[in-house]
C-alpha cells in the first residue's frame, strides 16, 4: 500500500459504468461523456477497482475513507461488484473507519439493494427534482416515459429499509418558478436532507435553455430560505444555508463550489482514467491512468495544483472586491461564464448577491447563538416572538429589531 506523504487528502468519484444510464435526463452534464468511451458498453474491471481501492485507502492523511459510487446511473452494475468492493475495502482498510455512499436516479432500487445499502451503511443520494410536474419535465426515462413514479417507489423501498439518504434536486428554468411547492414537497415527504444544484451548462458556447437564470436562482433561494428560518432550522438541512452558516461562523464550506480553491475531487473512469474534478472529464483535464500512474502521482501533479488555485487566482475583480467573498468565493468555476472586462464573472453572481444580502442579519443571529453556546434554532423563537422583522416577499434582508438583540443577543 502507498502512503500518502501530503498533509491533505483528496477526495475521489468513483464511475463503474462510466456515463452509461437508463434515464435520459434533458439537462445531464454527463451523458455526453459516452463520446470518450464509445467502445462496447462501460463497466469497471476488477483490477482496475483493486488499484483505485488499494491506492485510495493509502492516500487519505485521516482514518476516515469516504469512497463515492457515481454515474450515469451506478446501480446498473450488478451487486456482486459491490460485494467485491466491500471485501477490498476491509482488506486493504483494516486500519480505517470507510464509509461508501452511492447516487442513483432510484428507478432500479429494488427490496434487495435496499437491504443491501442498510445491511451495509450506505448513505444513498437520489436524484428527484420536486413533484411530477417538476420531475419529468426533464427527467424522462430512455424511452420518453415519466420516471417520477419509478423514483418515489424506489425512496419507499429506502424509507421502508430505513436506508439513510438525501435528496439531490436540480434547479432548472422550469421548477425554478414553484420554490415553495418543491420545498413542501420534499419536507411533506419526510425528506430531511435536500441538496440544490442549479442548473447552468453550454449549448454551443452559449447558455443551454434549461438554465436557470441568475434573478430566478436568488429568489428561489430567498423564498426557501424564508420558508425554513421560520420553521425548520435544526429539523431540515439544506446545502446552501448550512454552508452559509459555516461561512459566517469562520469555518470552511462542506460543499466544493464554495472553497477557496478546488483540485481535491478528482474522478476515476470505469477504464481507471483520472479526471480533475466531475464537472471537467475531457482530454485537456485527463490526469492519467492510474494503470500507469498512481492516484497520489496525478492528484498532486502540478497540473493537478494549478487547475486548484486557478479558482482563486483567475477570480474576477468584481469578485475580489465582493463583501460576501468568504461566503462564496465566485463559486463553481464551471460556471463563470459570463464575461465582465475581458475576465469571467459567475453566471449566477447577481443572484448569489441578493441571496447573501438577504440571510446576513440572520446569519449573523445565528453566529451569534453559537458564540454563547446556544442553539441557531433560536432564531425560529425570535421571528415568532416578533423580535425579527421578517419580510418575505420583498427580497430585502430581514431587520432584527432592538427587542431582538436584548432577548436574546446575551449569554
Amino acid at each position: 500500500m502507498i502512503a500518502a506523504p501530503f498533509a491533505h487528502s483528496f477526495y475521489m468519484i468513483a464511475k463503474p459504468v462510466g456515463a452509461q444510464c437508463n434515464m435520459d435526463c434533458a439537462y445531464c452534464y454527463y451523458l455526453d461523456k459516452r463520446a470518450l468511451y464509445n467502445k462496447g458498453q462501460p463497466a469497471m474491471p476488477e483490477d482496475i477497482l483493486e488499484r483505485f481501492i488499494d491506492q485510495y485507502i493509502g492516500a487519505q492523511t485521516q482514518n476516515n475513507v469516504l469512497f463515492t459510487w457515481h454515474g450515469g446511473e451506478a446501480l446498473l452494475r450488478k451487486m456482486d461488484f459491490f460485494h467485491k468492493a466491500l471485501s477490498l475495502q476491509q482488506h486493504y482498510g483494516r486500519k480505517y473507519t470507510i464509509e461508501n455512499s452511492i447516487q442513483t436516479n432510484g428507478s432500479l432500487l429494488t427490496d434487495d439493494w435496499c437491504r443491501f445499502f442498510h445491511d451495509n451503511h450506505f448513505l444513498v443520494g437520489i436524484s428527484i427534482d420536486g413533484p411530477l410536474h417538476m420531475h419529468d419535465r426533464y427527467r424522462r426515462m430512455k424511452n420518453g416515459n415519466s420516471s417520477f413514479y419509478h423514483v418515489m417507489r424506489g425512496v419507499e423501498k429506502l424509507q421502508r429499509f430505513d436506508v439513510e439518504f438525501n435528496v439531490l434536486a436540480t434547479v432548472n428554468d422550469y421548477n425554478v418558478h414553484y420554490p415553495l411547492e418543491c420545498y413542501s414537497f420534499f419536507k411533506e415527504n419526510g425528506f430531511r436532507y435536500i441538496q440544490f444544484t442549479p442548473i447552468v451548462e453550454r449549448l454551443n458556447g452559449i447558455p443551454a435553455p434549461y438554465n436557470v437564470t441568475p434573478d430566478d436562482w436568488g429568489n428561489f433561494l430567498i423564498t426557501i430560505f424564508n420558508e425554513w428560518i421560520q420553521h425548520d432550522v435544526a429539523s431540515i438541512f439544506v446545502n446552501y444555508f448550512d454552508n452559509a452558516l459555516a461561512s459566517w461562523t469562520g469555518h470552511p464550506a462542506d460543499t466544493c463550489i464554495f472553497a477557496q480553491t478546488c483540485g481535491h475531487s478528482g474522478v476515476i473512469e470505469h477504464n481507471g482514467d483520472v479526471y480533475s474534478c466531475d464537472h471537467f472529464v475531457n482530454t485537456w483535464n485527463k490526469l492519467g491512468n492510474i494503470r500507469t500512474s498512481t492516484l497520489i502521482d496525478m492528484m498532486y501533479s502540478e497540473r493537478q495544483l494549478i487547475f486548484g488555485q486557478d479558482k482563486r487566482e483567475r477570480l474576477c475583480e468584481t469578485c475580489r472586491q465582493c463583501e460576501y467573498l468568504f461566503a462564496c468565493h465566485g463559486e463553481c468555476p464551471k460556471n463563470r461564464i459570463a464575461n465582465e472586462n475581458g475576465s469571467l464573472l459567475n453566471y449566477l453572481c447577481s443572484g448569489y448577491l441578493r441571496f447573501f444580502h438577504h440571510i446576513t442579519p440572520a446569519m449573523e443571529f445565528m453566529k451569534h447563538e453559537l458564540i454563547h453556546h446556544r442553539p441557531p434554532a433560536n432564531i425560529m423563537k425570535a421571528i415568532s416572538s416578533n423580535n425579527i422583522d421578517f419580510r418575505q416577499n420583498d427580497g430585502s434582508a430581514m431587520h432584527i429589531s432592538a427587542k431582538g438583540r436584548s432577548e436574546f443577543g446575551h449569554a
